[in-house]
């Protein structure tokens, strides 16, 4: 019987999930993942309301080929609730401060998805020099918030005070033809 244990052990995959760390940035806990090895570092920046698990299709794929780091911007994923609103412009000085903090080296090659492109919009243009390149999928603009003002002001603000505070119904599907 023991031999039988010691073969399952050595013979049968195991599959390990790494668990996300955390680190303080301005008073909040913010869950991060860091994986993968590679000159470059891809930092991965989720959309909505939505954490770092929104990236687990590509997540693993990219780190056989490089660094990545994913992170939930505070309010969002495993990290702590905000205790006040956010601005995109605070959410692009988190995300600075979330690689200083890893020690991430700069530039790195920023992704971001929906509402997080908006942030990767103004981080890139606050801080040119941390950035490598940007891709954005399926970006969302100031406009798609002005429009949804135009439409219905009062629904509209009520839609988006969800989308920043509510949980993320599906993360990303599409995503595994990045890798």
């Amino acid at each position: 019987m023991r031999l039988g244990r010691s073969f399952l052990t050595f013979c049968v995959p195991t599959i390990v999930f790494a668990k996300p760390s955390f680190i303080t940035i301005n008073g909040y806990d913010v869950e991060y993942e860091i994986s993968g090895s590679g000159k470059h570092t891809v930092f991965l920046e989720a959309g909505g309301s939505a954490g770092l698990s929104d990236w687990d299709p590509i997540f693993e794929s990219l780190a056989k080929k490089t660094r990545v780091v994913r992170y939930s911007r505070i309010g969002n994923g495993g990290s702590e609730k905000l205790r006040k609103n956010y601005s995109s412009e605070e959410h692009a000085e988190e995300a600075r401060l979330v690689l200083e903090s890893l020690n991430v080296r700069k530039p790195v090659v920023y992704v971001a998805h929906s509402y997080g492109a908006y942030i990767a919009r103004h981080f890139a243009a606050s801080y040119p020099e941390w950035v490598a390149g940007l891709m954005l999928v399926e970006p969302a603009s100031e406009h798609d918030v002005d429009i949804m003002r135009q439409i219905d002001l009062v629904k509209a603000e009520k839609e988006i005070a969800q989308v920043k505070l509510g949980p993320v119904k599906e993360p990303l599907k599409n995503c595994s033809s990045l890798a």
